[in-house]
């Protein structure tokens, strides 16, 4: 996608000829995109850091890489950088011998050179002084070898943060900028009836702002803390009409074949349309379902977005992970050609998947085209983020499976029950874009509500990692998507590859112990995959070297490789359990395989963090409510894994430097959950399939025996 549309090397390098500025289109949360990218251009163009920049990701210029997620930024816009700024090395370096009639030039430390000769040109000098605005990326161009030692660069931006001078979005402050809050509903299928008359007025009086449309409501005005209590005091004068409240019926009840309004069979990790599902396996000798509840994003900072409508643009700063479909997606509700709303991304706080970013993006745009010419500051608050984020969905996947005399597995069933992981605002059918904005279904407007469709990716959506990197013989696999539940759901880290890999890593530890098999050496059995076989080898060699476990504790281990294409990964997890019964986690092992390594540290952080994500989710993380709305509305209510229960990490990169890179964002929490529900069973006999595994759910299995 990336070259295809941008297919020119000005598309993605520029140069003022004191430093190379590299575009992209994907965006930096976190994850260090910006600092590996860099490192792609330093490595073709052999330049220093600080001669290197990063522009802004904006609609406005950058090339349109779709939205930042599924770990896919070094595969696409760090191939698309490579290939660029190869190109243009080789043709400087044409240019450079055609001019002086001399060769060869060699390029060191961002400068030519020719042997024998006391002359040298500057890249970034050459590169504003010749013209190659028409010059293609060549996809053929041979690019620099990688170095044989790993690259560490230093996280760009880092000081700015560590120092607390990073500017996050919500940090914004411009002059005459105005506040903004929004007035929630107390759930999401409650209309407003009335609003107190006599409170708009007094608001009005004191110089707030008060704009309203059906059931959306907001209120602006110059100081932040005045328009919190302002939008409070209004929230309390809202009559609303409940409309039967939310269900509170167990979402896992309704997850089933029987409720499912598509299923699609599943080979090579790609559902099958017009395809009959395969009949249930009969008489299989292992059998289970594993379970995980809603759970939210979480993100540190409530979302919150920037706006200000001038010369008929609407000029929106965000932390979406997609400015371009946000754009097409704002243009389309507002009634704007797209070349009217630009987006700029700035990173917020935490933020990652679909919170409520583009939400809060959408209603900045509602209150600032109110309020023209006015910059606005839109800021969601904790209950905010926590009650109207679009939740990672509830989801179920049963397994089955036969063995031969061996032990080993010869079919292998999955069926995976899900609500959709596919909800943030894009192009489809039915205005699909702007029915996925929240605003639109409270305000007056002509937008329909949001349908749900399976996602056909492969490895998308609920399916990701349905389909085994294990060797089995026979392989059943359907996706059933269940619609109409009570919550808004989308895209969280990992998408279903959580809950698949928790499922299928739980049941061959359940396998392994079952034929009496070292549970490494009985994945290995059925794996050819030889980075996958070093992985589980590497693995096995360093659990030697772990501490001896307490006799209350127990050991896990778990591998997965992302979406079956990217960094492989094998986990170990050592526990001890509390009186109380709950988990303490003490020692964990990551070994890592994510192919050329762009950026060390940023890697390890990312499987850390990812760890430490799974952890949480493994152990704590669970959405409640009822059918007055969410009650899980602050982190006393969603408790997450704080910092006295992060266990000592150590992860060893396995050194593929000749091989390509492959993303590692989503490589641990699905093993990491599965790790830890194996080291669970370990040390109580207790094989436990529904999330979280918290004390009272574990006191409450062990009481049920």
């Amino acid at each position: 996608m990336s070259l295809a549309a941008f297919p020119l090397v000005r598309h993605w390098l520029q140069s003022d000829g004191k430093a190379v500025t590299l575009h992209t289109g994907k965006v930096d949360i976190g994850q260090r995109i910006s600092t590996a990218l860099a490192q792609v251009v330093a490595e073709e163009l052999t330049l220093p850091p600080d001669e290197i920049r990063v522009a802004p990701v904006t609609t406005a210029g950058s090339p349109d890489e779709g939205i930042t997620s599924g770990s896919n930024s070094v595969e696409h816009s760090g191939r698309a950088l490579r290939l660029a700024a190869a190109t243009l090395r080789h043709w400087l370096q044409a240019r450079l011998t055609d001019a002086e009639g001399r060769g060869p030039w060699t390029l060191e430390n961002g400068a030519f050179r020719r042997e024998g000769a006391n002359i040298s040109h500057s890249i970034v000098g050459l590169m504003a002084s010749e013209d190659w605005s028409h010059l293609e990326v060549d996809t053929g161009a041979t690019t620099m070898a990688p170095a044989e030692t790993v690259p560490a660069p230093r996280m760009r931006g880092l000081e700015d943060i560590v120092r607390g001078s990073f500017t996050f979005v919500q940090d914004i402050d411009v002059p005459d900028m105005l506040h903004a809050r929004v007035v929630r509903p107390p759930h999401a299928r409650a209309t407003l009836a009335s609003m107190d008359t006599e409170t708009l007025s007094r608001l009005t009086d004191e110089g707030l702002r008060v704009m309203q449309s059906g059931s959306f409501i907001a209120v602006a005005g110059e100081g932040e803390w005045a328009v919190v209590r302002a939008a409070s005091r209004l929230s309390a004068t809202c009559e609303w009409d409940q409309n039967g409240g939310l269900s509170e019926e167990d979402v896992f009840w309704v997850l089933t074949r029987d409720n499912a309004i598509r299923r699609l069979p599943v080979v090579e990790g790609l559902p099958l349309e017009d395809q009959p599902v395969p009949a249930e396996p009969e008489n299989p000798t292992y059998s289970e379902r594993f379970e995980r509840p809603y759970f939210l994003h979480g993100a540190l900072a409530p979302s919150a977005a920037f706006a200000v409508f001038r010369n008929d643009v609407l000029e929106i700063t965000c932390h979406s992970q997609g400015i371009y479909p946000l754009r097409d997606s704002i243009a389309d509700s507002l009634g704007l050609s797209p070349e009217k709303v630009v987006i700029t991304h700035m990173p917020g706080s935490g933020c990652y998947g679909h919170n409520g970013a583009d939400d809060a993006a959408f209603e900045a745009a509602l209150v600032a085209l109110e309020l023209a010419g006015t910059p606005v500051l839109l800021k969601w608050s904790r209950e905010d983020e926590h009650a109207w984020e679009p939740f990672a969905p509830a989801m179920a996947t049963e397994l089955a499976a036969s063995q031969g005399p061996d032990g080993q597995v010869t079919s292998f069933s999955a069926e995976v029950f899900s609500d959709t992981h596919r909800g943030r605002p894009r192009a489809g059918p039915d205005r699909a874009g702007p029915a996925r904005l929240l605003a639109n279904q409270l305000r007056d407007c002509d937008v329909p509500a949001p349908k749900a469709t399976p996602n056909m990716n492969r490895h998308g959506g609920m399916h990701r990692n349905l389909d085994p990197v294990y060797i089995f013989p026979e392989k059943r696999l359907v996706k059933n998507l269940v619609h109409g539940l009570p919550h808004r759901t989308s895209a969280f880290r990992c998408l279903g590859a959580t809950t698949n890999i928790f499922a299928l890593e739980s049941m061959m530890d359940t396998l392994a112990k079952q034929t009496s098999e070292d549970p490494i050496r009985y994945r290995l059995n059925q794996m050819q995959d030889p980075r996958g076989c070093a992985v589980l080898e590497r693995l096995r060699e360093g659990i030697t070297r772990q501490p001896a476990l307490p006799d209350t504790g127990g050991r896990g281990i778990a591998y997965a490789q992302y979406k079956n294409a990217m960094t492989r990964v094998g986990i170990c997890v050592d526990i001890d359990m509390a009186d109380t019964g709950e988990v303490l986690l003490k020692h964990v092992l990551i070994v890592a395989d994510a192919g050329r390594v762009l950026d060390r540290e940023g890697l390890i952080a990312q499987l850390e963090g990812g760890f430490i994500q799974g952890a949480s989710i493994a152990l704590s993380e669970e959405v409640t409510w009822d059918r007055d709305g969410i009650l899980s509305r602050d982190w006393e209510s969603y408790p997450v894994l704080r910092f006295d229960r992060v266990p000592q990490i150590t992860v060893d990169l396995i050194n593929a430097q000749h091989e390509p890179s492959a993303g590692a964002g989503e490589a641990t929490p699905g093993p990491a959950i599965a790790a830890i529900a194996n080291a669970l069973c370990d040390a109580t006999g207790m094989r436990m399939t529904r999330l979280p595994l918290t004390a009272d759910a574990i006191l409450r299995h062990a009481a049920a025996l």
